[in-house]
């Protein structure tokens, strides 16, 4: 995931890596927030494949900065990526959905439209999954446990919605 937020932070502007991890947590905050030690190994990969490149610049004051952008593959990759299958791990789904959303609109209309039956889809099946465990007998004696089901049957119900809202804007803007 963190080469896909790189990606996505890249393709609008040259960015130093702290620029990156600044633009990442003012965008991504409530989803992820990846660290320092995390981001200059994906910088690296990233730049071996071919996806970004660096330009070094000497500051007046005399300071080197490396400045990163996105190639021409790079924009291919961004793409795959956002199209890349979602984990069927409920924890890492919510997130990366999320996240994945929140990059859509740099996607073509089919594209888009791909995106969101593959999310909508996970999110019905996770949906479903849940209301199953909140109506089985023992569930229901264990009131903790049906708050938490609750809550995200409620979220997935959302998702959905939030989904079905951006399916017909796409239909819409065609």
């Amino acid at each position: 995931m963190i080469e896909l937020l790189i990606l996505y932070i890249v393709s609008k502007r040259d960015y130093t890596m702290y620029a990156i991890q600044k633009s990442i947590e003012s965008e991504f905050a409530p989803y992820t927030h990846p660290s320092f030690g995390a981001l200059k190994p994906a910088l690296r990969r990233l730049e071996f494949n071919g996806f970004i490149s660096t330009r070094k610049i000497m500051s007046d004051g005399g300071k080197l900065s490396v400045y990163y952008s996105i190639t021409k593959t790079g924009e291919k990759e961004l793409k795959r990526l956002i199209l890349e299958k979602l984990s069927d791990n409920p924890l890492q789904f919510s997130a990366n959905a999320k996240i994945k959303l929140s990059m859509a609109e740099i996607l073509d209309k089919s594209d888009k439209k791909e995106l969101f039956f593959e999310i909508k889809a996970l999110a019905m099946n996770f949906k479903a999954s849940a209301e199953k465990i909140l109506n089985d007998e023992y569930t229901k004696k264990n009131f903790y446990q049906k708050i938490i089901l609750d809550n995200s049957i409620c979220e997935y119900k959302n998702l959905i919605t939030i989904i079905e809202g951006f399916e017909k804007d796409n239909e819409r803007n065609s």
